[in-house]
């Protein structure tokens, strides 16, 4: 009331006056006066709202008098101490924009390698911004020569299992089995939606048919340039070329920047189907800044260019001509739907019936056919039950088994135990395919029996009948140049392709700090500046066996291998309840061990020695079964090795009356 009161004494030239009233004609509370009329300039006006919004100053003004200094002198330092006063609260204003700014940036994006890194296949990586995270394929790949009984191996699923609240769906690069191998696995744990291209789907449907999953899980269907959201992030789809139609790379938005991964790829400029990679997309991306590039390794260590697959076409010509009377069979990729593509055309101009064999041929060109992506002269295509009513130089087959797995359809031909195909020396046999790293033993075996069978085999060191679907060195450095990544990481692809690959990296003037080789289950945390790689997650390996997934483990695999390498023996005794006395046996029963027959004197000695054991147990009142047969394991594992240098599992078996 006081201050109130003292404004309503204030003479009438005061400042208070003034700033009343240039305050109400701003607010259209009245009319502004003309500006002849107005005391001083428009700028003094507003010098003299900004004082009336400082209480305290006014107060101020009023206690001092004005007799000392004159209106315009006391008006000026107002003027001043206003100005410092906005100044200050700007500053604090920038400040905390500039605090609010670092707290968001120091959310980092998370990039998760689950698999694809220091091996060929299993490909999965996982993307997480705060709530939000998606995967980036979901692939399987074959066990080795270690992985006794396994079918397939898989990602370790763990931590995106934990964490599928945050899931919003599954980005597929394209249709092969290293990428889509184990999504029926994975969504049987958890139905979030699915994004890939057209063919990419149709191979997708096949595996959910299989599994159970066919029409319970949400598949979209993307192109390339398209865009799709992904909680606060979002994917862009990019056109690439590869062995198989339709592979797109991902560019993904993210709060820290853009991330290009090219998934599996090479440049194509005259490709069998669809259209050229979009080398204009990746540079445009790379003008605008690209965080983090994680690139296709495969070849990293081939110079030049990986050659068209359009040369394929002109070895078949020559080879189908070479080939004359006899029936053609051709080994390749089931999913290599551009090179199954030439082979019908080449089986179409010199007048052949084409079949297929091996079930995931079968369905594959099945897909291809109904999507429209194998388009087949009329007439040409027959079923393999056929095949006898034509004569072998109107005959071409194209299998399964290029890489000389056990069960394939090849594999079965060359140890006669095909049903419906029997390979003699009027076949003339083309293997369309590289060896993938670890099955080159494989692959030589089944050529090997092939030959024993009189046929001719032509593999890729003798005729170009197979080119990579994966970018060499300067296509690589082709990538590396649009898109001009701060971070890169190598990925898809054994140590040594991942290394050749980071070399190419740093010859290209990268800095040695911003390439970074991961491995799988490490985190890797893009804040926009920096890297950190301090947190790993559970990652690994899965067995699939049969119906049973992660069920064989490292003990399981110990012991097959036991087995296989030096056999079963079982011991089995029955004794007496009450005295401990042996009642029958003990009986030995050798498996993969030696031929009883032909080892009975040995037979016999271990007989008496788990006698002896059990008869000692029963002296000693040693009664406790688990005892028992520990002692007899120790005492014939030592009889055992002493005669053979052989360990077998023993597998003693006391049962008590």
């Amino acid at each position: 009331m006081e201050r109130l009161e003292k404004r309503q004494a204030a003479p009438e030239n005061s400042p208070p006056a003034k700033q009343r009233t240039k305050r109400t004609s701003s607010t259209g509370k009245g009319p502004a006066a003309p500006p002849e009329k107005q005391p001083g300039n428009s700028q003094k006006g507003r010098q003299t709202q900004n004082q009336s919004q400082q209480p305290r100053q006014v107060k101020q003004q009023k206690t001092q008098p004005s007799k000392a200094q004159p209106p315009k002198t006391q008006q000026k330092k107002a003027q001043a101490k206003t100005e410092e006063e906005l100044v200050h609260q700007v500053s604090k204003s920038s400040r905390r924009k500039r605090g609010q700014t670092a707290d968001k940036k120091r959310t980092p994006l998370r990039i998760i390698p689950l698999g694809g890194l220091n091996e060929v296949g299993k490909n999965l990586t996982v993307y997480e911004y705060g709530n939000d995270m998606f995967m980036v394929d979901c692939g399987m790949t074959f066990p080795d020569e270690q992985m006794l009984g396994v079918d397939l191996v898989i990602p370790d699923f763990t931590y995106i299992l934990k964490n599928k609240d945050k899931l919003r769906g599954i980005v597929i690069t394209h249709g092969h089995e290293d990428h889509i191998g184990a999504l029926p696995f994975f969504l049987k744990n958890v139905n979030v939606p699915v994004y890939a291209t057209k063919l990419t789907i149709g191979l997708i449907e096949n595996k959910l048919r299989e599994h159970g999953l066919y029409g319970k899980v949400k598949l979209t269907q993307i192109t390339p340039k398209m865009t799709i959201k992904l909680g606060c992030m979002s994917v862009e789809f990019i056109r690439v070329n590869h062995s198989i139609p339709d592979a797109v790379a991902v560019a993904i938005q993210t709060p820290v920047g853009v991330v290009i991964q090219t998934g599996d790829f090479k440049i194509d400029y005259t490709p069998i189907l669809g259209d050229i990679i979009d080398l204009a997309r990746f540079g445009e991306l790379g003008s605008k800044g690209v965080l983090a590039l994680l690139s296709d390794s495969t070849n990293a260590g081939r110079p030049g260019f990986t050659p068209t697959e359009r040369i394929v076409g002109d070895s078949f010509d020559k080879l189908f001509k070479q080939a004359e009377k006899r029936r053609i069979i051709i080994a390749t990729f089931a999913s290599n739907i551009h090179r199954i593509q030439q082979i019908f055309e080449a089986a179409h101009r010199y007048k052949r019936k084409v079949a297929v064999s091996g079930r995931s041929m079968v369905n594959v060109v099945a897909v291809a056919i109904e999507l429209g992506y194998l388009k087949i002269p009329k007439g040409v295509f027959i079923d393999i039950d056929e095949i006898n009513r034509y004569s072998p130089e109107q005959i071409v087959l194209i299998t399964t088994g290029s890489q000389g797995e056990p069960m394939s359809a090849l594999s079965r031909m060359s140890t006669g135990d095909h049903r419906k195909v029997t390979v003699d020396p009027n076949d003339f046999i083309i293997i369309s395919a590289t060896p993938i790293p670890g099955n080159e033993k494989t692959v030589s075996r089944v050529v090997n029996e092939l030959m024993r069978l009189g046929a001719d085999v032509i593999y890729e060191k003798m005729y170009e009948v197979h080119v990579s679907g994966h970018a060499c060195q300067e296509e690589l450095k082709i990538m590396l140049a649009l898109t001009r990544p701060k971070f890169f990481f190598p990925v898809h692809g054994e140590y040594t392709h991942l290394k050749h690959h980071a070399n190419l990296a740093l010859s290209m003037g990268m800095d040695k700090k911003n390439v970074i080789i991961g491995e799988i289950g490490r985190v890797f945390e893009l804040d926009g500046n920096t890297v950190k790689s301090d947190e790993t997650v559970q990652s690994g390996r899965v067995l699939v066996d049969g119906l049973g997934v992660g069920d064989v483990g490292s003990i399981v695999l110990r012991d097959r291998q036991h087995l296989g390498q030096d056999g079963l023996i079982v011991v089995v005794c029955t004794i007496d309840q009450a005295t401990g006395e042996i009642v029958a046996g003990p009986d030995i029963i050798s498996r993969g061990f030696v031929y009883v027959r032909e080892a009975e004197v040995m037979m016999n000695e271990a007989r008496d020695i788990a006698r002896q054991t059990i008869e000692d147990c029963t002296r000693n009142n040693v009664r406790e079964w688990g005892n028992i047969k520990q002692q007899v394991r120790d005492a014939l594992s030592s009889y055992f090795y002493n005669r053979t240098k052989r360990s077998p599992m023993l597998l003693p078996v006391i049962q008590e009356i």
